[in-house]
């Protein structure tokens, strides 16, 4: 009887250990999972000028409200956006604002218009850029369609002509014709 109790024992204490390692390997995967999925990003499509040299990620500490904030971090000069496609009606005037929050943003060509911004990529259409440190505020695109029927509105640091150093949060996005 005391081998079969010992093997009893020896089989929960084993199968308690396995229950914990999974624990601890599922709770590492989805942290894993949560700082570097794509769906994070909520279906923006993330793009470099130099690849793998800027840092994408959500912020759940550096907010504006309770949502993550989307952050990029180019500790290297880049040109650094992620965006959406989005369906528009040609000819028609809309508007994008968002949430910006900057440090130590840095532009490579002084007066080239690089900086954390709102853009329509593969365009030089744009909002103002912000530079330097800033805590949030509100920054504003306004655009004409022209005669497309979708555009992709991107988040950036950097610039069309330019590459920046630095970090930008951005949050709270709205677009509305």
């Amino acid at each position: 009887m005391s081998k079969d109790k010992n093997k009893e024992e020896k089989s929960i204490i084993g199968r308690i250990v396995y229950f914990i390692v999974v624990v601890i390997l599922l709770f590492t995967a989805y942290k894993l999972y949560d700082k570097y999925k794509v769906n994070n990003f909520n279906d923006f499509i993330r793009t470099e000028y130099i690849p793998y040299t800027s840092e994408f990620s959500r912020d759940k500490n550096v907010k504006y409200t309770d949502v993550s904030s989307y952050k990029i971090v180019s500790t290297k000069e880049n040109d650094a956006m992620f965006y959406k496609e989005i369906t528009v009606i040609p000819n028609t005037p809309y508007k994008v604002t968002c949430m910006v929050k900057t440090k130590d943003v840095k532009t490579v060509e002084t007066g080239k218009n690089g900086g954390a911004h709102i853009s329509i990529a593969d365009t030089t259409e744009k909002s103002k850029s912000i530079t330097g440190t800033n805590d949030w505020q509100r920054l504003e695109f306004i655009f004409n369609s022209k005669n497309r029927t979708s555009v992709n509105i991107g988040f950036r640091l950097g610039g069309y002509d330019d590459n920046c150093t630095g970090t930008a949060w951005f949050s709270d996005f709205t677009i509305e014709k």
